[in-house]
């Protein structure tokens, strides 16, 4: 739409209201001669250029849709599910992708522009919003959206969909339902998430479980879920509230399971403090390539907050019992994303922190014991 009928639309809805009949009637009176269906047409196009993501919109109402992305004006990509695939959406300029990028940013509360280059939002309907502009990104903005699925999926639908087998099915609702610490381990988009979310509906329903995230995407079909979400500083560098701040306020929230998002800092302190506190049965994600460098990557992240290897050692063995790896790859062009790895944790003969491999799965054939299966069969029995 062009510009100078936007903002007269703009200015009249500044007065009389945004539903979608003031919206037609604004789109009248800018003095178009329009048929009842073009009206309509014209009115979703509307309400999406002023309230909405503009052209991308349409394709974040796709059923399906998880990620849009844009990397220049006739540069955008989308994921339905089964991987990125350019879109048939372009910008007229690449001052349009940075136009919408800042109205998006400041739809979330947040701040884009020369001094503020980068910036992390939530807009109204849930989506999450990362965008950059330069002088961060010479190419000029960068936009990234993520769907905020309305309720997560059940494990039996993730069985369905071939993320996890259905041999492993009862597995996993034991380890919830008998109270066991766990990691879920991946690399970005391999659905880590989603399945957080789905062992979370297993969880019982007079249970308080408080999820503490960078910025909120789970939404676990669970009763009695208390959401925490970290906010940045303003610019006067005051009013920031980390990871780390949000676990220790979880702690006095009587939580019955700590969920935290992602550990990615110094918060990994705190949540292994509280798996060592009677918190039994909280679950977290963390980025790792297999089961067996997530003891380096809980070391690594546990230096930031001042933790020497043999505390972590001991924090996670302690605390922590079982890791999920799901690995994304792509069989005959189609992305696939499955549980690969079960890992069981513990400490070795030299006092070091091991994850053994429990078993193995390639998202088509029958799973694999591994040399821990025992273990795990023994600790957690049918």
């Amino acid at each position: 739409m062009r510009p100078d009928l936007l903002d007269g639309v703009r200015e009249r809805l500044a007065r009389t209201g945004t539903d979608d009949a003031r919206l037609a009637e604004a789109l009248q009176a800018s003095g178009r001669v329009l048929g009842s269906t073009a009206l309509r047409e014209l009115t979703r196009t509307a309400r999406a250029e002023l309230f909405g993501a503009g052209p991308l919109q349409t394709l974040l109402d796709e059923p399906g849709t998880t990620d849009v992305l844009v990397n220049g004006p006739d540069d955008v990509w989308v994921d339905r599910g089964a991987g990125l695939e350019r879109a048939d959406v372009t910008f007229a300029s690449a001052a349009d992708v940075r136009a919408l990028a800042v109205r998006l940013a400041a739809a979330g509360g947040g701040r884009l522009d020369d001094a503020c280059p980068v910036v992390d939002a939530r807009l109204p309907d849930g989506t999450r919003l990362h965008a950059v502009v330069a002088p961060v990104c010479e190419a000029g903005a960068v936009v990234s959206l993520r769907v905020l699925r309305p309720r997560g999926f059940a494990l039996g639908d993730l069985v369905a969909r071939g993320t996890v087998p259905a041999a492993w099915a009862p597995l996993l609702r034991r380890l919830v339902d008998r109270r066991a610490s766990m990691l879920v381990s991946g690399g970005t988009g391999t659905g880590k998430t989603t399945l957080l979310a789905a062992l979370l509906a297993l969880v019982p329903a007079d249970e308080r479980v408080v999820c503490v995230e960078e910025a909120r995407e789970l939404v676990p079909d669970h009763p009695h879920v208390v959401p925490l979400t970290a906010r940045r500083p303003n610019v006067e560098g005051a009013g920031g509230v980390d990871l780390a701040d949000l676990v220790r306020a979880a702690l006095r929230m009587r939580p019955d399971r700590i969920v935290l998002g992602e550990c990615r800092g110094a918060e990994v302190r705190e949540v292994l403090m509280a798996l060592n506190t009677g918190h039994e049965g909280g679950l977290a994600t963390i980025h790792a390539n297999d089961v067996a460098v997530v003891p380096a990557r809980l070391e690594a992240l546990a230096a930031l907050a001042g933790m020497d290897r043999g505390a972590v050692a001991a924090q996670a063995a302690s605390g922590l019992d079982v890791v999920l790896h799901l690995r994304r790859d792509r069989v005959d062009g189609v992305v696939r994303r499955h549980i690969a790895q079960i890992g069981v944790v513990r400490r070795d003969e030299h006092g070091g922190l091991v994850v053994d491999l429990a078993a193995s799965w390639d998202g088509s054939t029958e799973p694999v014991a591994g040399p821990a299966w025992e273990d795990l069969a023994r600790r957690w029995p049918a």
